[in-house]
């Protein structure tokens, strides 16, 4: 009969019908528009983004029409995205308003749904093959059921909630549920499809083989043996954690990840971790609909489980494709929960990691302001917790004028000023020593371009401590050239003003840091930041 949905998706804007209704007028040339800009589907300028759950973003009426007429499209890059869930991506739409500003162009308006809608059934009906019951992928069909047998709604519906209870959602297509009687002897469970379904994929080594089938099992047994296996497998070989991240384990890993057995639960979180290891595994995770899993077991999943969360999030926050999508999809808060109150040294550790790779763009720093993520911070730096990795992450903070404010309000240069005297002296363990060029290089950072600071710093003694940290014998040149600018900015020596003084001064800071603007954004010292946990 034919395929199974994975149909080839071209690109709208050369192929439009010649039938749609209302298509929108837009003062732009494509050819010189940003791709990012244009939805995948339409070609159009977003005049609503939004992100689903996979990671990419497209008009807010496309994914409706796909999602309508149970569509699943195939984007340029072979991959298929997520339409389950969506979310308002309010930073791209900012930047694309931006971007009409500057250009003179009218800010884009919503396509009419009944242009989308012709759009997307013109390229439905002219793919070689694809009738109307072949637009969805086989694991996302109720099982087979008999011709002949009765109708049973409330089956049905059983079925239905229980895929909605075990989270089944495919990256390859979107929910679509034809009506047929129910036959009991033939129900399945849905998180068991056979190989059939993956009939396009490649074929599985026996290794993969094997640990499929027990994860596509209906007993529960076999899911943790093959869960076990699994994380026993990826644990330290490299070439594995490629070979097995593939389309079936992850469908299978995204119904476990969220079980209600804890062993099973924190088995595919600890396995998600070691895929998640390997650079080319970071983005395909996050594009098959991870995310918004893993932040509901950072919710409400047990505490094993929530530690391994916290440590793939940590993982996959390093990609830098991933960072948006991950700040985007919500896990800012959560993170800063755990953060502030899990039990788990470990977990604290990686969720300050996580957001301090998150916040290496503008966004989610914001998005950490907004959270109340400052108090936080400068009541744990107060009282001695994770001083080094918070310090770390009020640096990102301070580079926004939100938390630059935010922290200048919260008496942060006297708590900082304060972290310095309690490490003051020679002879400071590793540990101390990172806090206090973290300490200083808040500092910098909440220095620059600042009038404000100036009169805080000179309450507090700065200037005392710093010239001390100047003359000393002891610490890193780098933490001695961090010292002595902010001096030179206290006593108003080299003071730039007016038009462009910030960025001025913002260059100057890097050169005496020793670190150039992309040294900055991936975090410093090369392997400063970078984990090792296997789990």
């Amino acid at each position: 009969m034919g395929e199974t949905g994975r149909h080839k998706w071209f690109s709208f804007h050369h192929h439009r019908s010649a039938s749609a209704t209302s298509m929108p007028q837009q003062n732009n040339n494509p050819g010189e528009t940003p791709t990012e800009f244009l939805c995948p589907i339409t070609g159009f300028l977003m005049s609503d983004p939004v992100v689903v759950a996979s990671g990419q973003t497209f008009e807010r009426v496309s994914v409706q029409v796909c999602r309508n007429l149970g569509f699943a499209p195939k984007l340029h890059d072979g991959t298929q995205p997520d339409l389950s869930t969506v979310i308002p991506n309010l930073a791209m739409r900012s930047t694309i308003l931006s971007y009409c500003d500057r250009n003179k162009m009218d800010h884009p308006r919503p396509p009419d749904y009944a242009y989308v809608e012709g759009v997307v059934r013109t390229r439905m009906d002219t793919v070689s093959g694809s009738g109307p019951g072949h637009r969805i992928s086989k694991s996302e069909i109720l099982p087979p059921l008999a011709s002949n047998s009765n109708s049973d709604y409330d089956s049905v519906m059983g079925a239905i909630r229980s895929r909605s209870r075990n989270a089944v959602s495919s990256s390859n297509s979107l929910p679509f549920h034809q009506t047929r009687p129910v036959n009991h002897s033939t129900t399945r469970n849905p998180t068991s499809f056979s190989s059939s379904d993956y009939s396009s994929f490649p074929p599985m080594s026996p290794e993969e083989e094997e640990i499929y089938n027990k994860l596509s099992s209906v007993d529960t047994i076999d899911h943790e043996q093959g869960l076990i296996q699994l994380r026993k497998t990826t644990r330290s070989n490299e070439s594995t954690r490629i070979s097995l991240c593939t389309d079936r384990i992850l469908s299978l890993l995204r119904s476990l990840i969220v079980s209600r057995y804890n062993v099973v639960q924190t088995n595919a979180a600890a396995s998600l971790v070691n895929l998640s290891l390997e650079k080319p595994n970071k983005l395909k995770i996050v594009r098959s609909g991870f995310v918004p899993l893993l932040i509901d077991v950072l919710k409400s999943g047990s505490t094993e489980a929530q530690e391994h969360v916290i440590g793939a999030l940590f993982s996959l926050a390093v990609e830098e494709e991933n960072k948006m999508v991950i700040g985007v999809l919500g896990a800012v808060e959560p993170l800063l929960h755990a953060l502030r109150s899990s039990e788990s040294e470990r977990a604290r550790q990686d969720a300050a990691l996580a957001l301090y790779h998150l916040s290496l763009i503008p966004n989610n720093r914001n998005r950490l302001v907004k959270a109340g993520a400052v108090p936080v911070m400068l009541s744990m730096i107060r009282n001695g917790e994770s001083a080094s990795r918070i310090l770390l992450l009020l640096c990102n903070i301070a580079a926004c004028p939100e938390g630059k404010g935010a922290m200048l309000d919260g008496n942060a240069v006297a708590i900082l000023v304060g972290k310095l005297r309690e490490s003051g002296g020679g002879g400071v363990e590793a540990e101390v020593a990172a806090a206090r060029e973290n300490c200083v290089g808040a500092l910098l950072t909440l220095s620059v371009g600042n009038m404000r600071f100036r009169g805080l710093a000179s309450e507090v003694g700065l200037e005392e401590v710093l010239t001390e940290i100047v003359e000393s014998e002891s610490g890193s040149g780098r933490l001695k050239e961090k010292a002595a600018k902010i001096l030179q900015t206290m006593r108003g020596g080299d003071r730039e003003f007016g038009e462009g003084a910030e960025a001025r001064e913002w260059n100057k800071m890097l050169e005496a840091s020793g670190l150039s603007r992309s040294q900055f954004q991936q975090g410093g010292q090369k392997g400063g930041f970078a984990y090792s946990s296997q789990f």
